[in-house]
């Protein structure tokens, strides 16, 4: 088996046959996924609420080439935006191999003053979206994967998914004010991870392979305020010493989807520079310990 096998990095790392739809994909990690797919020869969708953000990304990746962008407005906070998008992908491209779920957005209150939609918001965008654009879109994904070419699902949670430290010591992780915490943001992720290994388990016999990627601090917008406020301490907890870069992440996202990780689904794949799993903090300043 090994003799015959082709094991060159150009026929492991190949990405000009996929056909992709990345949502939020106009800015943060969303866009830098597009870039990746769009400057390795794949054709890109991305799809957001905002068009003249998606107007933008899409003039910038296609300068870019050599694949191709394009864009679709849509709004996912219900099963009929997300039924909405699928009816348009499905009149763009009659071939779907990859899906990327990165739409998602938090909110910071009080604890005891956290209103009610801060939670249905949140767990609407961040969970129910994943859940019924992925069904809309399987019958579309199935249709041109084999077992030698399965189609991709890659879901974006968050380190935040798997931590229990105090939402408020540190604004978790820039996503909120000091004094405010995003309660509703770091369970939703946890469902989201949850979601994604039963997505894998259900959609492997059909070769759609499902992964979740778990990011740690990345410079977007929604991290920006943290990042300028407390970046310090965020440094701090890094054992790399620095925060993520676009191609740490997008470097991931490409490897999910290669023929290198036909064998990989149901994974949750951390990328913090070892943040959260070594629990390193830096040495306070003048210690000698």
């Amino acid at each position: 088996m090994t003799l015959q096998s082709d094991l060159r990095a150009q026929n492991l790392f190949k990405f000009d046959h996929h056909v992709a739809l990345i949502t939020g994909g106009a800015s943060g990690l969303g866009e830098i996924a597009a870039q990746a797919f769009v400057q390795n020869g794949a054709k890109v969708l991305i799809a957001s609420r905002k068009e003249s953000e998606l107007k933008r990304c899409v003039a910038r990746l296609n300068s870019l080439g050599p694949g191709t962008c394009d864009f679709i407005v849509a709004d996912l906070k219900d099963k009929a935006g997300c039924d909405r998008l699928a009816a348009e992908v499905k009149k763009r491209t009659d071939t779907l191999t990859v899906l990327v779920n990165n739409s998602g957005a938090t909110w910071g209150a009080p604890a005891d003053d956290f209103p009610e939609h801060g939670w249905d918001k949140i767990m609407a965008l961040n969970v129910k979206a994943i859940y019924y654009l992925t069904i809309a879109l399987i019958p579309l994904l199935q249709k041109s994967a084999s077992e030698s070419k399965p189609s991709r699902v890659i879901n974006l949670a968050s380190i935040a998914g798997l931590s229990t430290g105090d939402p408020t010591a540190t604004g978790e992780g820039g996503l909120s004010v000091a004094g405010h915490g995003a309660y509703s943001y770091g369970p939703s992720k946890a469902a989201c991870i949850h979601l994604s290994r039963q997505q894998a388990s259900q959609f492997a016999p059909k070769n759609v392979l499902v992964n979740c990627i778990c990011p740690g601090l990345f410079p977007s917008r929604m991290s920006n305020f943290g990042i300028q406020k407390s970046l310090e301490f965020f440094l701090s907890t890094q054992p790399t010493g620095r925060i993520g870069t676009p191609e740490d992440f997008a470097g991931l996202v490409l490897y999910l989807s290669s023929r290198g990780a036909n064998h990989v689904t149901g994974n949750v794949i951390e990328i913090d520079g070892g943040s959260m799993r070594s629990g390193w903090r830096s040495k306070p300043k003048g210690s000698k310990m």
